[in-house]
């Protein structure tokens, strides 16, 4: 059975050390921990201003970023390789074909994702408790820190979601990473690849690494949103 022998290799992978494994787990790691920051560094502001703003033309750019949350991968790929290419716009960079230019797209994709989500928490916060902030005395840092204290349950459900859309990406990744063995190789891109290749025992193993890794960071970012949660009580 193909998922038993899987798990076998995965196990005999892990527990040896494999270079090669470590190597594109933690590549994984860095490529999908740094676009989500990039992507919250991004959505969480647009996401309480949005929130917080009404502006000429604003329901047509909640409406825009409505539809990037559902953007397919591989058109993000597709206009991020289109800009990066040596002669897209930003070809003087120099960066397609390395992680920063996976990066980048995975930042894209996670981006709406995290604006979206942070914008229905932060509405949700009874409009009555943001009137007798202001009514203390509040000043706007102070003001935008406690309302984004009392958002945080949904903000923590808006990185969980953006990390859970890019950890698993293959498409935009392999298009502006090329999949470069020891430089923009992932588990997921190496699974696509391996699958290719016939190598479904191997693919398979690297498959349940990739679930185990995502399975180990959601549970930790579930664990801080219910701590919060209980704060909150």
């Amino acid at each position: 059975m193909i998922l038993f022998e899987g798990l076998t290799e995965a196990v005999r992978l892990l527990i040896g050390l494999n270079p090669g494994v470590m190597e594109i787990t933690l590549r994984t790691l860095q490529v999908s921990g740094i676009a989500t920051l990039v992507s919250v560094a991004i959505g969480i502001p647009a996401g309480t201003f949005l929130a917080l703003r009404q502006f000429f033309g604003r329901r047509i750019v909640v409406g825009l970023m409505n539809f990037g949350m559902g953007l397919p991968p591989v058109v993000v790929g597709l206009v991020t390789w289109l800009c990066l290419t040596r002669y897209g716009p930003l070809g003087f960079l120099n960066i397609l074909y390395s992680p920063t230019a996976m990066i980048i797209a995975q930042a894209v994709i996670a981006s709406p994702i995290v604006a979206g989500l942070t914008l229905a928490a932060v509405q949700s916060v009874d409009p009555k408790l943001r009137l007798q902030m202001l009514a203390l005395g509040a000043t706007t840092v102070q003001y935008l820190l406690l309302l984004l204290w009392e958002a945080r349950l949904g903000i923590f459900a808006a990185v969980i979601a953006g990390f859970g859309r890019v950890i698993g990406e293959v498409g935009a990744s392999m298009m502006v990473g090329g999949n470069l063995l020891g430089y923009t190789r992932l588990l997921s891109t190496a699974t696509v690849l391996e699958i290719s290749k016939g190598n479904f025992e191997l693919a398979t193993a690297l498959s349940l690494i990739l679930l185990g890794l995502s399975i180990c960071i959601m549970a930790l970012l579930s664990y801080l949103q219910q701590h919060g949660k209980e704060l909150r009580s």
